[in-house]
C-alpha cells in the first residue's frame, strides 16, 4: 500500500501547490491514500469548513489538524459533520470533533489515521503517550494499518514518540515545525518515522510568513502582523510503502515538488 502524508498547508500558496502537484505524485507512486495536515491553511492559521472542502475536492482522504485547531471559530460548529477530519486525540474528552478515522481503501483493510498533540512548548493537553499508545491498541483492533500525524514542537518528543510505538504502527510522521527533516527511516520494529514532514507553502518565507515582516520583529522586538508569504510555493510529504497483512512499513520516502 502507497500513503502519501503531505505537511502542514500554509494559506493559499500551500493550497495551490497541493492541487498542482497531487495528480503528478498520484501517478507516479500510484497512491492508495493521501493524507494532509490542513491547520495553517486559512491564512497560515487555523482552517475553515469552505477551506476543508477546497482541499478534500482534489481526492485527499482525510485531513489532520493541531494546536490551530480551534483558530478559526467556523470550524468548531461545523468539525462534527466531517468524517475525514482529524483533530488531536489527546485533547481533554468531551471536545468536539474525532480524535481519529477509518478511511477504506483498496488493499482489503482500512487505514486508521491518528492525530496526537505534543505538550513541550506546547499548551497543557493530555499526555499524548498514554493516550497514543491506548488509542493504537485500539485502532489495531480495527485494522492493522494505522499512521499517526504527532503535531509537535521539540525535536526529541517526536523522536520519543517513534519509538514508543515502533512495531505498534504504520509510521509516526511529525508535523508543526514546517521545516523538513532528513531522519526518515523505517525503524526496527517496522514503523516508518520522520521528525517532521515539512510545510506545504511558499518556500521564500520564514515558515510560511513574509520574512521582512518576520525579520523586524526579531531586529526591534516590536509587535508586527506577519502575513502569508507568495513565493515559490512547494510541496513537502512523505510516500510511505506498507504491508497491508502486517501493517508494517517497508519504506519512507520524502517528496518535495516545486523547488527546482
Amino acid at each position: 500500500m502507497n500513503i502519501l502524508f503531505v505537511g502542514d498547508i500554509v494559506g493559499k500558496p500551500g493550497r495551490q501547490a497541493l492541487k498542482q502537484w497531487l495528480p503528478v505524485l498520484r501517478e507516479e507512486h500510484a497512491l492508495d491514500a493521501v493524507l494532509v495536515n490542513g491547520e495553517n491553511a486559512a491564512g497560515g492559521l487555523g482552517i475553515t469548513p469552505k477551506l476543508l472542502d477546497e482541499i478534500i475536492a482534489p481526492g485527499v482522504d482525510a485531513v489532520t489538524l493541531g494546536n490551530h485547531t480551534w483558530r478559526k471559530k467556523e470550524l468548531v460548529a461545523a468539525i462534527d459533520s466531517y468524517s475525514t477530519v482529524v483533530r488531536p486525540a489527546n485533547y481533554p474528552d468531551g471536545v468536539p470533533g474525532k480524535g481519529s478515522v477509518l478511511i477504506p481503501t483498496s488493499v482489503g483493510h482500512s487505514l486508521a489515521v491518528l492525530n496526537l498533540i505534543g505538550r513541550v512548548y506546547m499548551d497543557p493537553v493530555d499526555c499524548p503517550f498514554v493516550r497514543g499508545r491506548a488509542e493504537v491498541e485500539r485502532l489495531r483492533e480495527k485494522t492493522p494499518l494505522v499512521l499517526v500525524d504527532f503535531h509537535a514542537e521539540a525535536t526529541a518528543e517526536k523522536v520519543a514518540m517513534g519509538w514508543h510505538l515502533d512495531g505498534q504502527c504504520t509510521a509516526v510522521v511529525g508535523t508543526h515545525t514546517h521545516i523538513p527533516t532528513a531522519d526518515e527511516r523505517v525503524l526496527p520494529g517496522g514503523t516508518a518515522y520522520i521528525t517532521d514532514v515539512g510545510m506545504t507553502g511558499p518556500m521564500d518565507s520564514v515558515i510560511g510568513m513574509e520574512r521582512e515582516r518576520v525579520l523586524h520583529r526579531f531586529l526591534t522586538g516590536m509587535p508586527v502582523e506577519f502575513r502569508v508569504a507568495n513565493e515559490r510555493p512547494v510541496l513537502c510529504g512523505v510516500v510511505i510503502k506498507a504491508d497491508p497483512e502486517s501493517g508494517m512499513a517497508t519504506s519512507i520516502e520524502r517528496v518535495m515538488c516545486g523547488a527546482g
